[in-house]
């Protein structure tokens, strides 16, 4: 949709990786074993690889409080390191209320 965002969608596989020094997900050993388990999905550029970070947080501000909230935020890592961390490209996906919090169980959820 956007050309100017377009550009930047193919970076995580044309950029120049410094041996040893990860600058981007894309850099480290985890990305390399899912390109070589999946290699049709690889072979494109312009497949869409996303982050997915939680973190717990009492809403109510008091830790006394049994309650707790967790975001769970997509992240678009075929971008450069300078964009994939923006607010405008980290897409709040669902959020988990409760009174606890979930644990193992996250998948369930997700």
């Amino acid at each position: 949709m956007s050309p100017r965002t377009a550009e930047h969608m193919t970076w995580h596989q044309s950029h120049d990786a410094v041996n040893g020094v990860m600058v981007h997900p894309s850099d480290g050993e985890a990305w390399k074993h899912f390109n070589s388990v999946h290699p049709h999905f690889s072979a494109e550029s312009r497949n869409v690889c996303l982050g997915l970070c939680t973190n717990e947080f009492n809403s109510f501000g008091s830790f006394a409080t049994p309650y707790s909230c967790w975001p769970i935020i997509l992240t678009v890592y075929n971008l450069p390191p300078r964009m994939c961390m923006r607010p405008e490209f980290m897409f709040l996906s669902t959020v988990i209320p409760g009174p606890s919090s979930p644990g193992r169980n996250i998948d369930v959820c997700l």
